[in-house]
């Protein structure tokens, strides 16, 4: 069974405030770039949207970017991914979207499993 990591970059970002939103666009680079130091055999999707679309994808993460609401975006990739037989957990702290995506199988961890706090 393929393992999908699918992290919700901007609560992920913001879970820290370390001057994030002086370039938003740099701090979801930043952690595009930890998130592909992880060798964990999964395949992970780093969605972003607004200040922050523009990143681009790496060896070892997809960059989603989202037309409209990120969170629509990972319900939607959530879905697809479980409906093809994958394992999936999606990164954010975000309760309405825990609760979108774990209607659809997906599992939900804490910006912490992918980003130490300090």
């Amino acid at each position: 069974m393929r393992n999908v990591l699918i992290v919700d970059a901007a609560n992920v970002v913001g879970s820290v405030p370390d001057g994030w939103w002086r370039d938003r666009r740099g701090a979801a680079e930043r952690l595009r770039d930890r998130l592909a130091a992880r060798d964990d055999g999964e395949e992970i999707v780093l969605v972003v949207e607004g200040a922050a679309r523009g990143v681009g994808s790496v060896p070892g993460v997809r960059v989603e970017e989202a037309p409209g609401s990120g969170d629509d975006l990972i319900v939607e990739l959530a879905a697809a991914s479980v409906h093809d037989g994958c394992s999936v957990v999606v990164v954010t702290a975000d309760r309405e979207l825990r609760e979108r995506v774990r209607a659809h199988g997906a599992r939900c961890v804490g910006p912490r499993a992918v980003r130490p706090v300090g």
